[in-house]
Parts: structure tokens; sequence; C-alpha cells
């Protein structure tokens, strides 16, 4: 698969390497996929670097599980040959990413693999971390585009929670919504869902 090389700048904590102890040359998926499993950090590929982040906190995570849940209710609810699964690599013709959320078409859920194909995938959702704040609003939507995924969701955590809503159209995506805190927002797409973001991050 050919690879863009692609900027760091502008990146807080999320570390950037072109070189591991144990690694030359350019990074592949497959050398990605091949590392062992660190429950610390994820590995993602953009273009020939390999960026590894610190894991989500708590409030990411318990904000990640509520949403997941949202979503898988609603999936259901409206009988969508889909399943929602949580931090899965996901291949694009930049490299490898690996979204907080995503939804996934069944059939490729069913083949039990460490990845999806980015074709099989009908939206993918970042909750965006004060240290990789840049990625996930600016870099990862670009690479998600790129795949032609149609659907992309972004959760803000700060001041107020609040969920912006994206499809893609002509090759880039447009914001079709914004699901703001302490208003239940009705969603039509990828398949009907209602949520109010001010519960997902809340104790």
């Amino acid at each position: 698969m050919a690879a863009r090389a692609l900027p760091a700048s502008g990146i807080e904590r999320t570390e950037f390497l072109s070189v591991s102890t144990d690694h030359h040359g350019p990074w592949t998926v497959a050398d990605v996929l091949a590392l062992p499993e660190d429950r610390t950090h994820r590995h993602e590929l953009l273009g020939e670097s390999l960026v590894r982040s610190p894991a989500p906190d708590v409030r990411h995570q318990r904000a990640a599980f509520r949403l997941a849940t949202v979503l898988h209710a609603a999936a259901r609810a409206a009988r969508a040959p889909v399943e929602v699964l949580g931090a899965v690599s996901v291949t694009v013709p930049s490299g490898l990413v690996v979204p907080d959320l995503l939804v996934v078409d069944a059939d490729a859920a069913a083949e039990d693999g460490v990845s999806v194909d980015a074709e099989n995938v009908r939206l993918v959702v970042e909750l965006v971390s004060p240290g990789n704040s840049t990625i996930d609003r600016k870099l990862k939507p670009m690479l998600y585009a790129e795949a032609a995924i149609p659907h992309f969701w972004r959760l803000e955590f700060d001041p107020v929670p609040m969920l912006a809503v994206y499809e893609l159209r002509g090759g880039r995506y447009v914001e079709r919504t914004t699901a703001l805190s302490g208003v239940t927002t009705r969603l039509g797409a990828p398949f009907a869902v209602e949520i109010d973001p001010a519960g997902l991050s809340r104790q």
C-alpha cells in the first residue's frame, strides 16, 4: 500500500515514530498490525510514520462505552446489518487508523480479523482528547474522507459535551448538525438514533 508522508506539527502528546529500536525504514500496515498488544498506547500508521498515542482516560472511556451502547441499541431497533465496535484498526489509503468507535458491516465484523477495510465502515467516531486534538479534529477526518467513509462524528467534551455530525459529500465532510448538551437530537444516518451528549461523560 502506498503511503503519504504526513506532517506532525501542532500535535501535543502524540508521538510520531519513524524508526524504533527493532524497525528500520518506512512502516507498513503489516508492520503495525504485527506489533505486540499494548494496553497503554494505541498505534496508528499515518503516511509512513508510526503514531503512538496514550491510552484514553476514564472520562473518554466512559463516554465511548455509553455512546457505543446507544448506537448498538439504535442499530438493533433499526434492524441494520451492522456491528458497533470500539478502537478497531481500519485500513485506509494513507495507512492504518484507530477510531474510538466505528460502525461496520456485519459481514465484515464476522470475519474476526485484527483490522477492517474502510470500504466496510459506515460511521467513525472520534472523542477529542486534549493530547490528540489536532489529529482528531483535522488529520483523521481527512483520512476518513479520503477512504470514502460516509459518516463521521466528533464528540467534544469541553466546555460541555457536544457532538458534531458530518456526512461525506463530494469527497469532503460537510457538517449536518450539532447535538448540543441537554438537548435530545434525532439523527437519521447511518440509522435512526436519538442522543443527548450531556449524559455521555457524566458520572
